[in-house]
């Protein structure tokens, strides 16, 4: 399974390691994925992995959504 968020499509970044003397090595940065359960139009659940500021965006939305009705 890829590392990659289901809803905004956020993935692996690629950059250095930098040490202080100044040697440059490969690394991958990884987003902060996390797993959920979410309740499809048919009532059944399915369990995809979201990013963690996509969960945190999708609260906020929720929380306005909520306060303007």
């Amino acid at each position: 399974m890829s590392r990659k968020c289901e809803i905004s499509g956020k993935g692996p970044l690629v950059g250095n390691n930098v040490s202080h003397a100044n040697n440059k090595t490969k690394r991958r940065q990884l987003p902060n994925l996390r797993s959920v359960k979410i309740t499809l139009e048919d009532g059944t659940t399915k369990r995809i992995r979201v990013a963690a500021s996509t969960l945190r965006t999708m609260k906020k939305k929720a929380a306005q959504a909520a306060v303007a009705s």
